[in-house]
């Protein structure tokens, strides 16, 4: 297939071209990928600069790369190499002579610290950026013990603060090597933040300080370019639902009393939660419909079908077109499973090559999904335009990317509809206006940076 590229497209790859150091804040469905491959195309075969590529990505996502190295005419010729697997596959690929080599991000500590083979990448390409949020984890410290062997390194993201401005110092510190918003971690929180919710010394999360949203903006704007899907692309339309359920008096009562009391007892068991977090992820549990009682055998307790009758109507009202189902705790996958199976309506977990395939060829009715698993790069819009959230998270980047499975270019219907079944008088009302809010803060830093092209 020719790749003709749209305005934006051809912007951002001449920006990597002219950028050792550059940060692609692309909305979700605007072809990160192609672009990135095309400006390592140019990159290599035009302009001799780079000769051997890495690719770090989720797992799951390495096979887009692949697909799209192999979509495009352009491209042909290009050698890549997926290093996934067990050691000896991973030394396999790695010892292979390619142009590009893709990753998935669990193997960078193994890359850098236990394969025996030097780091010799002229150009790194983080796709999902913000997987690198946290400068403490095992992945950004050892990248950034090679960051000096790098020439060239790029970042890709459609939420690069998806928790607040404070996951950006990570995420440019393995860019620029702290150039533009320091070196440490304690340096950028005392310029732009200070500490809010305490406990006597103990800090538990920070707040801006007045003013200082746009100078940091302005601190990575040369090195960052930032669009949204609906400036540039004629998407389809977005709606997006509340489908309330109410549970009964003794399902709410049952609630209260696990809220209240950190403890919920029934004839046969009894959960507790130790603390505040245990207490949120029991009680978003409670408002799906079943919990996982203490201890090692973590027996599943029902507590009401509110969701799974919800869920139900919406399949039905779907009237045979396909819907996707996001579901969060592995209990809730037993129960949707058991519920479809009892009404005879045909699903399957999208989590292999092959689900995927009949995802997309419209042969599945039911669609489940688990967006830490597939919320990334997968490409599922030709498979339907209905997403239902079963269970919320509290991760704006994977609500975000879930919905963009759907949601994006390519998408053949008029409109996409997002439900999201809501348990009334729950934590979910909670969770759903936290990503409203947090997505205010994605929001203004995407704005901040857009990049104005043809006076778009």
């Amino acid at each position: 297939m020719k790749f003709n590229a749209h305005n934006y497209q051809q912007y951002a790859i001449d920006f990597i071209v002219q950028n050792k150091e550059s940060a692609l804040f692309l909305d979700l469905g605007m072809g990160k990928t192609v672009t990135t491959l095309m400006a390592i195309n140019k990159l290599m075969f035009e302009q001799f600069d780079v000769s051997k590529v890495l690719v770090i990505c989720p797992l799951r996502v390495t096979r887009t790369w692949r697909d799209e190295i192999e979509k495009w005419n352009e491209l042909y010729g290009i050698r890549y190499s997926v290093i996934t697997g067990n050691v000896k596959q991973r030394m396999s690929a790695l010892n292979k002579n390619a142009d590009i080599y893709i990753i998935n991000r669990e193997n960078i500590v193994w890359l850098v610290e236990q394969s025996g083979v030097e780091f010799d990448f002229d150009f790194v390409v983080i796709d999902e950026l913000s997987s690198f949020k946290n400068h403490q984890t095992a992945r950004h410290k050892a990248l950034m013990k090679v960051r000096s062997k790098i020439a060239r390194i790029c970042g890709l993201t459609g939420t690069p603060a998806s928790n607040s401005l404070m996951d950006l110092f990570a995420e440019f510190k393995l860019l620029d090597g702290g150039e533009r918003l320091g070196k440490f971690i304690g340096q950028y929180r005392s310029n732009y933040f200070r500490p809010d919710k305490m406990n006597g010394p103990i800090v538990y999360s920070y707040k801006l300080l007045p003013g200082v949203e746009e100078h940091i903006y302005n601190k990575i704007s040369d090195v960052t370019i930032s669009m949204k899907a609906c400036d540039y692309l004629n998407m389809p339309e977005l709606i997006s639902n509340e489908y309330p359920v109410y549970l009964d008096d003794k399902e709410m009562q049952n609630y209260k009393h696990l809220k209240e009391r950190f403890i919920f007892l029934t004839k046969e068991h009894e959960v507790t939660a130790s603390n505040a977090a245990s207490l949120s992820n029991k009680l978003s549990q409670m408002a799906n419909g079943a919990i996982y009682t203490d201890g090692e055998e973590r027996e599943i307790v029902d507590i009401h079908d509110q969701k799974l009758s919800a869920l139900e109507d919406i399949i039905e009202s779907a009237n045979g077109k396909p819907v996707l189902v996001a579901y969060w705790f592995k209990h809730d996958y037993t129960r949707i499973t058991a519920r479809l199976q009892k009404l005879g309506i045909g699903f399957m977990k999208i989590d292999t090559d092959k689900s995927i395939t009949l995802w997309c060829q419209g042969k599945l009715q039911v669609g489940l999904i688990h967006p830490a698993s597939a919320g990334h790069g997968l490409n599922l819009q030709s498979g339907g335009s209905t997403l239902v959230w079963f269970g919320l998270t509290w991760s704006l980047e994977l609500y975000q990317q879930t919905n963009a499975r759907l949601w994006r270019q390519g998408q053949k219907a008029s409109t996409v509809v997002i439900e999201h079944i809501v348990a009334k008088g729950t934590i979910d009302e909670r969770i759903l206006r936290a990503l409203n809010k947090k997505e205010l803060t994605q929001n203004a830093l995407i704005d901040a940076v857009k990049a104005d092209i043809g006076g778009v």
